[in-house]
């Protein structure tokens, strides 16, 4: 079995792997990364734009590659009440099948204010504000780390994260008659 994951970052593809694994059907699979654009901004605002850009990113991975399975990830915020900042960041994950999606999130974690502050006043993307205000200094910390790994110590890191997700979506592949 070939699976496409429509990204050429490291970390979400080692969190594919990681999770697939763990299941009988996927474990001895050929996982390949293959560019995939999103169609959503940069910094998805809300789950509808977090989530259509995992479904787009499987969606092109598997048929530009060919492959018997896309996978997309796509990581964003959203409105969430009596979060300290009003948002919470996730990761979706979308498996395509070539006729249906199975959708998947990870748990949710709030940024600091001034982080979100610039997320919606400027556009700017959480990697280059964390840059920006000396949460990290490793240019490419977003690929296994991530600010999940920095809020938390390295205690769960951005590869743990997105694996959740996929663990969430590949449950209708390991449970298809109940869905």
């Amino acid at each position: 079995m070939k699976i496409a994951v429509g990204t050429n970052n490291q970390g979400k593809i080692e969190a594919v792997k990681i999770a697939l694994a763990n299941y009988q059907n996927f474990a001895n699979a050929d996982i390949v990364g293959i560019k995939a654009e999103s169609l959503v901004s940069s910094q998805p605002i809300g789950l509808d734009e977090i989530i259509s850009g995992a479904k787009n990113r499987s969606k092109h991975a598997k048929e530009d590659s060919g492959a018997d399975l896309g996978i997309g990830l796509e990581s964003g915020i959203f409105l969430v009440p009596y979060t300290k900042s009003d948002y919470m960041d996730t990761t979706a994950c979308a498996i395509y099948d070539g006729k249906d999606f199975h959708l998947g999130l990870s748990s949710c974690f709030e940024y600091p204010k001034q982080m979100i502050k610039k997320i919606i006043e400027k556009g700017k993307e959480i990697s280059e504000i964390a840059l920006e205000l000396g949460f990290s200094e490793d240019k490419k910390f977003h690929h296994s780390q991530g600010m999940i790994g920095v809020l938390t110590k390295g205690i769960v890191t951005r590869i743990n994260y997105s694996e959740q997700a996929v663990h969430m979506a590949i449950i209708h592949l390991t449970n298809r008659e109940h869905y």
